[in-house]
């Protein structure tokens, strides 16, 4: 469902719209991979760069079915998979230490 804005100020209140359910979205994301952290024996499966190419070819069909552009898409998606990886990373360092100290 495409809206047809009439103003600048309206395009971007939408745009602000769209950006608080991403953000929503990227949370709930996070708090996932926090859980896979557990999961994952090596800074390796955390990577995961099979997984990884996997989300890649997915999303670009998704956005070629959806009319996005595939190419921003992608760079949006490598762009978030590396923070969320370097983030998972960071956890999966200190599930580590914790088990070790037990």
């Amino acid at each position: 469902m495409d809206v047809r804005c009439t103003s600048l100020d309206e395009v971007r209140q939408r745009i602000d719209e769209i950006d608080r359910s991403l953000v929503s979205l990227l949370a709930k994301r996070g708090r996932l991979v926090t859980q896979a952290a557990s999961f994952k024996k090596t800074t390796d499966d955390v990577r995961a760069p099979a997984r990884v190419e996997q989300v890649i070819k997915k999303v670009r069909e998704m956005a070629d079915e959806t009319g996005a552009s595939a190419e921003v898409v992608e760079q949006v998606y490598r762009a978030m998979i590396s923070a969320f990886i370097a983030e998972e990373l960071n956890t999966h360092a200190k599930l580590a230490v914790k088990a070790s100290a037990s």
